[in-house]
């Protein structure tokens, strides 16, 4: 997960008529504790406001109390007041924190994470030289199992070497991404009002897609899925498809979807555009 050393809160966070409801219950202190500690657990997560124990495993409500250092049914106690209040949701039985976007630095904290994504590359690559360096050299006193590692070894490489250049093909031919005036919030939060809410893993296809492609192209994608009928089942993997089939068409800007549309109204006998079917891949998007 991307590291996250701070979160913000409001001011007048205490004038709130939800704390406010929230104090006159009891154990109303340890509640209000919980809350900050789910505020600052989603922050370390860094996941669009979900409480995840790891990258890829949501924290449960016993896992919260033994972290909180609270008790099992005050937390329990604590979950169901902030449902009913709506400051919390649950996801794929991950609890989010609700309109997280709308009270923390997004873009900053996406930010952090492209930058520990490439931190983590880095020291893979580091690790991945020092274990070159500690090769046997092939000398006269080598013995067999030396032997038998350097060919390995060899092996490896030329592995290396064939996956990079499939890598390199991969980058000439792929999408060459040409920024925009639309920033990953504004995507997300159209996404979200017209679909729903991503999940921990749906996310990472989201920075996937969003890493790839024009952000005006990628609205402009998640457009016509919500105007599709009937309503498609998978929204992103829908959106996705529109994008490779417009990339299969070298268009890689608005200007070039705008007049691939304008000369699209003008040829009478043209065959009507099809979108990209819809990717099954077992989990809704």
């Amino acid at each position: 997960m991307a590291e996250i050393t701070w979160i913000k809160l409001k001011t007048d966070m205490f004038e709130n008529e939800k704390i406010k409801l929230i104090e006159a219950l009891p154990d109303s202190d340890t509640i209000i504790v919980v809350w900050v500690k789910l505020l600052a657990a989603a922050g370390k997560a860094n996941s669009n406001g979900f409480i995840m124990l790891t990258e890829n495993i949501p924290m449960n409500v016993e896992e919260m109390a033994t972290i909180f250092n609270r008790p099992l049914n005050t937390v329990r106690l604590a979950l169901e007041t902030f449902k009913r209040y709506g400051m919390i949701e649950v996801k794929n039985e991950a609890i989010r924190i609700k309109n997280w976007e709308n009270h923390q630095n997004i873009d900053g904290m996406e930010r952090v994470r492209l930058q520990n994504r490439e931190r983590k590359r880095k020291q893979r690559e580091k690790e991945k030289q020092i274990q070159l360096s500690h090769v046997p050299s092939r000398d006269s006193h080598a013995t067999d199992s030396d032997l038998d590692l350097d060919s390995e070894l060899d092996l490896d490489k030329e592995k290396d070497k064939d996956k990079d250049k499939d890598l390199d093909k991969t980058r000439q031919d792929g999408p060459v991404k040409v920024e925009s005036s639309i920033s990953f919030t504004e995507l997300l939060s159209f996404y979200e009002k017209n679909f729903g809410l991503l999940s921990a893993y749906a996310q990472e296809q989201f920075n996937a897609v969003y890493e790839e492609y024009n952000g005006e192209l990628i609205l402009e994608a998640l457009k016509e899925t919500a105007l599709r009928t009937p309503k498609v089942r998978k929204p992103l993997s829908f959106a996705e498809g529109i994008l490779k089939n417009w990339y299969q068409e070298n268009v890689q800007t608005l200007e070039q979807l705008k007049a691939k549309r304008k000369g699209g109204r003008r040829e009478s006998n043209s065959a009507s555009y099809e979108p990209a079917k819809e990717y099954d891949d077992g989990v809704n998007f």
